[in-house]
């Protein structure tokens, strides 16, 4: 009986705080402080502490990890999270929020904060993969970093690359298309990342046996004989900035 009370007076202060403007619904169990002298419609509260308080185990990846490392070469309308279970995409004021599940890889035998980091975002920290994983599992999955032009213009301004920690990542995934395509992207940029031709000559003998694209469906492109790759023109043409 006392229960029932408690939780009805915690629904009449909801209703309360929503119809004086001081709440705004967010999701069937989620509500944002409105900021004073802001209109409800006009606030749109931030799409990565809404994922965040669905979901606070959860590590941001792909896209959404470029924007949180401060990368990304431009703004994108989704918002991406690993999360434990799986569950339907979140439509929040034109942003989608995906909660995609954590790779099977880093389920088993490997921890889920693997080559992951804090970082702070209006007063909270949130978990982002780092440089690393982001650039392999961009490549992995480029429509979710915004497409691979995207990915590549946003990585190559990571300040700095842990070798180490990016060719760990690259033997737990063990794909001959990733080595290829992060062996391509250091080789473009090997100065800025300071890669030892030793790493380049290991990570091409990793690369596919036959010509491979990195995005499913693409054609067109020139290949990039050392990796076996036909890549875009676009990126081609990238250069590193003292190049430039």
């Amino acid at each position: 009986m006392k229960l029932n009370k408690k939780r009805a007076s915690i629904v009449d202060r909801l209703k309360y705080h929503l119809k004086t403007g001081r709440l705004k619904r967010v999701t069937r169990e989620i509500y944002a402080v409105v900021p004073p002298a802001v209109s409800p419609d006009d606030f749109r509260p931030d799409p990565f502490l809404v994922a965040n308080t669905m979901k606070p185990a959860g590590v941001f990846s792909h896209h959404s990890a470029l924007e949180l490392l401060g990368a990304a070469h431009s703004m994108w309308n989704q918002c991406t999270l690993y999360v434990t279970r799986r569950r339907r995409p979140l439509l929040l004021d034109g942003t989608i929020l995906r909660f995609l599940e954590f790779p099977r890889l880093m389920q088993i035998g490997s921890p889920r904060q693997l080559g992951t980091r804090r970082i702070e975002r209006l007063g909270r920290l949130l978990e982002v993969t780092g440089p690393e994983r982001t650039l392999v599992e961009g490549f992995s999955r480029p429509f979710l970093a915004g497409g691979l032009e995207e990915l590549v213009h946003s990585a190559a301004g990571f300040t700095t690359l842990d070798l180490d920690l990016l060719e760990n990542v690259l033997c737990l995934y063990d794909l001959s298309k990733l080595w290829a395509a992060t062996g391509w992207f250091l080789e473009r940029f090997q100065k800025s990342f300071h890669v030892p031709d030793a790493l380049l000559k290991r990570m091409e003998k990793r690369r596919p046996g036959s010509r491979s694209y990195i995005e499913r469906g693409r054609r067109g492109g020139i290949l990039v004989h050392r990796w076996n790759l036909i890549l875009p023109n676009d990126l081609l043409s990238l250069a590193e900035p003292d190049e430039r």
